[in-house]
């Protein structure tokens, strides 16, 4: 006789895996029989004690309960707020561990999402200061009616409720000086959020704008694109979603002329006095939306020889932006991602027919603590093309 088939996992019920992968996300993947669990704030290798949240046909989500048996790579979290606080998922792992997480996870999903090798993807540039580097931070208010107060700090692990807290380790120290001042001056009600930042020296940035939220790592990021850029020989460059044009005033002396386009009208014309005031003279900026602007300003320039420098939002470009590189060729694409998963996407149609090809992706470690990384993607036009 066959052996009875195991009960099927039910809400509440506790089980204990073994941690064989940490998913993109952050969630650790076990298995009991055919069923999939995922957990958080777990590490690779660990036995741990899970009880299960929330039960589909195939897979679960569970909470951490107990670790069985830690991993050599389990680590203190610095933060209090940890596990609470859904700001950071990787504080209870070592640093070089993360590192390689992340790289992996990147690997993975390059190969699972565009079919592209796994040696595409360097080793991810670490930060040089894991902690204290975020220079901006979105404070939430949320009125806490159990309690009779109002909660402010940021979303919690488990849910959209607000978890209340006056300080947060991965932000630099200014920033918490400023959390707290905050909470010494609440918004009048609960829902409301406050931006807290600390504005680059030498750059116009206005209050809503979008700036790079690691100045320890901000110069080997730009390191790496103004290496892409030069490697490519390219004499124009196309800065798209330019913000208040940081990259094409970082990169411009690289080349005869520059073009930066941005639909915020405050940033653009904030960039053209960032262009004033650091001395750069070859170039322009434009306000409009990218992707519709793109054929026009393509048209100007001699496809050859031309860099398209895109850096999208979380969800990604277009499909018209990425059809309109597809249909007027440039030379190359570098695009500039702190969402792996859209760029792999986005990658995989510009690669598509042999377009494109990809050269390479450098993973910077903008978000040490958290399963965010920015990714440099070096894309070419393919020869046959």
């Amino acid at each position: 006789m066959s052996e009875a088939a195991s009960p099927a996992p039910v809400i509440g019920q506790r089980l204990i895996i073994t941690i064989t992968d940490i998913a993109f996300g952050g969630e650790g993947v076990g298995r009991t029989d055919q069923f999939v669990v995922f957990v958080p704030f777990v590490v690779l290798g660990e036995e741990v004690e899970v009880e299960l949240t929330e039960v589909k046909r195939q897979f679960g989500r569970a909470k951490l309960i107990r670790v069985v048996t830690p991993s050599a790579h389990r680590v203190e979290p610095k933060c209090r707020y940890f596990g609470e606080c859904g700001g950071c998922q990787y504080q209870h792992i070592d640093y070089p561990t993360q590192l390689e997480l992340k790289h992996k996870q990147i690997a993975d999903l390059f190969e699972r999402i565009g079919g592209f090798p796994r040696g595409v993807v360097s080793p991810v540039i670490p930060c040089p200061q894991p902690y204290n580097y975020r220079n901006r931070l979105m404070v939430r208010s949320q009125w806490n009616k159990p309690e009779q107060k109002l909660n402010i700090g940021f979303l919690r692990a488990d849910s959209r409720l607000v978890v209340d807290l006056d300080e947060c380790q991965i932000a630099e120290p200014a920033l918490n000086e400023q959390i707290r001042h905050v909470r010494a001056n609440p918004p009048p009600k609960g829902g409301l959020k406050v931006v807290v930042r600390i504005s680059p020296e030498g750059w116009e940035v206005p209050r809503d704008s979008f700036f790079q939220n690691n100045f320890f790592l901000l110069p080997r990021l730009v390191e790496t694109v103004r290496e892409r850029l030069k490697d490519s020989g390219s004499k124009h460059l196309v800065d798209t979603y330019c913000g208040v044009g940081f990259f094409g005033i970082e990169a411009g002396d690289l080349v005869e002329s520059f073009v930066g386009v941005e639909i915020d009208q405050q940033a653009i014309k904030a960039a053209k006095l960032n262009a004033i005031n650091r001395g750069r003279t070859n170039g322009e900026f434009i306000e409009g939306r990218a992707e519709e602007l793109l054929p026009e300003i393509l048209r100007r320039f001699d496809a050859a020889n031309t860099t398209v420098l895109i850096d999208p939002p979380r969800t990604g470009c277009p499909p018209v932006g990425l059809e309109s590189l597809r249909e007027n060729r440039p030379a190359q694409v570098l695009y500039v991602s702190c969402h792996p998963a859209t760029l792999a996407r986005d990658l995989n149609v510009l690669c598509a027919d042999g377009v494109f090809e990809l050269k390479n992706v450098t993973p910077l470690d903008m978000f040490p603590q958290t399963q965010h990384v920015e990714c440099v993607a070096d894309l070419r036009l393919a020869r046959n093309s």
